[in-house]
């Protein structure tokens, strides 16, 4: 016995050593076809990815609709801000003039009446007949 690859207990086979010429060569191939999807399946699936999409696109336009209202509101607090400081400065300006305007009367001959005194003046000729001295009173 010969010493194969380390092992005594080994057989050599004869029909190995012996030249023969095959008659064919035996060659396996392994071919893997992919298998299409059912129609329901691909339908499934399109149905699926359709309503991920929708449900995204309607939680995108709601946000949408949120950063809007939430612009707007900022916008028109500033807009409130700035309202104020100008009535502000408005009744100061408007307390000013209220007080300059004594002063500015008397610049134009503004006399300020007496309240305990007033005077009536009537035409010197009326309907009734009576002369225009009786008409005219003064009264305290």
């Amino acid at each position: 016995m010969a010493y194969t690859r380390g092992n005594l207990a080994v057989k050599e086979r004869a029909a190995e050593r012996s030249y023969q010429s095959p008659r064919y060569r035996e060659t396996t191939k392994v071919v893997t076809r992919r298998t299409s999807l059912p129609v329901r399946e691909k339908l499934l699936y399109i149905m699926t990815v359709i309503f991920c999409v929708a449900v995204m696109a309607g939680l995108l336009w709601q946000n949408a609709n949120l950063y809007n209202i939430k612009r707007q509101l900022y916008n028109m607090n500033s807009e409130i801000q700035t309202m104020t400081l100008e009535v502000k400065e408005l009744t100061v300006q408007k307390e000013r003039l209220e007080e300059s305007i004594p002063s500015e009367a008397a610049k134009l001959g503004y006399v300020k009446p007496d309240m305990n005194m007033f005077q009536i003046e009537v035409p010197a000729t009326t309907d009734a007949g009576g002369t225009s001295e009786d008409m005219t009173t003064a009264r305290k």
